[in-house]
């Protein structure tokens, strides 16, 4: 190679390098403009949730984040419908946001766990309403800690008790009241989804693929209907202190249900998919970082997985939904 060759090289190699570093830059400072208008400027300038209609539909609603959810848009303006399978947590809630907050509330009982056959009476009591914001919540988990797939106890059942839970509910609530959003031309729907839906996990295997079905479903939903007025938005939460992580200690790292409810309200106009706060935002970019898919499938961390799900095997498994 002659001194004119190597002089090229050399250049074509330095522009290749700008321009890597340029991209590199340009995507991470986006990233970050983003976060700031997210989850800093949308403290003071947020999405006013009574443009879109008087009422919010929240299931899953007596518990954890549904729960939050439900006061916190209450808190903003909205009429409330609670959906959830215990009666009195329901009215005990309901009764709550009602003293608390002067909103009307309207409660339906519905167990999201049976199959399609609950959708026809959910129907029939929201018709009536102008539903601005739904909240598609509900949701479960099918083991306590981390569990093979076919450790599961009464497997068959926990698999079409997760399914119709984590998924069914969430298209069935969409189509119940996404056609009189588009009557309208605006609305928002909120679907709950989870970090652990952002890719494979193993030991909580069928959890996360629901999961990732939200996240799925939420996007396709979002680029069919943003230019039609409706808003939809996957939240992707880390750990947040409620009955389903055993209401795990609040750190930097652990939201409470109603500082990340309210946090994540505020990204909605924002981002379309979302951590739902600068904390657990953070925690996801760095996430993939710390734990690529290389080290999260080897054998050594495998093996780590295995050691922890030994040190509880003694604690009995047990679904729980929120």
């Amino acid at each position: 190679m002659g001194a004119g060759e190597a002089c090229l090289l050399s250049q074509g190699l330095a522009l290749f390098g700008a321009l890597a570093l340029g991209f590199l830059v340009i995507t991470q400072g986006w990233k970050v403009v983003r976060g700031v208008r997210s989850h800093i400027i949308s403290q003071w300038w947020r999405t006013d949730f009574r443009q879109y209609g008087a009422w919010a539909v929240v299931t899953g609603a007596t518990d954890g984040i549904g729960k939050a959810y439900a006061e916190e848009l209450a808190r903003r303006g909205l009429n409330i419908v609670l959906i959830s399978r215990s009666l009195e947590k329901l009215q005990r809630v309901a009764t709550g946001i009602e003293q608390q907050c002067g909103r009307k509330t309207r409660i339906i009982q519905a167990d999201f766990t049976r199959g399609s056959e609950i959708y026809q009476p959910i129907e029939e009591a929201l018709k009536d309403l102008d539903i601005g914001v739904l909240v598609n919540n509900v949701g479960m988990t099918y083991a306590e800690g981390l569990t093979e797939f076919l450790n599961v106890p009464d497997i068959q059942k926990r698999i079409a008790d997760i399914i119709n839970c984590n998924i069914m509910s969430v298209t069935q609530m969409t189509g119940i009241v996404l056609s009189k959003m588009m009557q309208r031309k605006k609305g928002v729907i909120i679907n709950l989804s989870s970090e652990a839906g952002a890719r494979p996990y193993a030991k909580i295997t069928v959890y996360s693929a629901t999961k990732a079905f939200v996240d799925f479903f939420s996007k396709g939903l979002h680029h069919e209907y943003k230019s039609k007025g409706i808003i939809v938005q996957c939240v992707m939460p880390l750990l947040v202190s409620t009955n389903m992580t055993q209401r795990i200690g609040i750190n930097v790292f652990v939201k409470s249900s109603d500082s990340f409810a309210r946090d994540a309200l505020n990204t909605v106009g924002y981002e379309s998919r979302t951590s739902g706060c600068l904390s657990h935002s953070l925690q996801s970019y760095a996430i993939p970082l710390l734990l690529p898919n290389s080290l999260l499938y080897s054998s050594v961390f495998s093996s780590l997985v295995s050691f922890l799900e030994h040190s509880t095997q003694e604690r009995q498994p047990l679904a729980k939904a929120e």
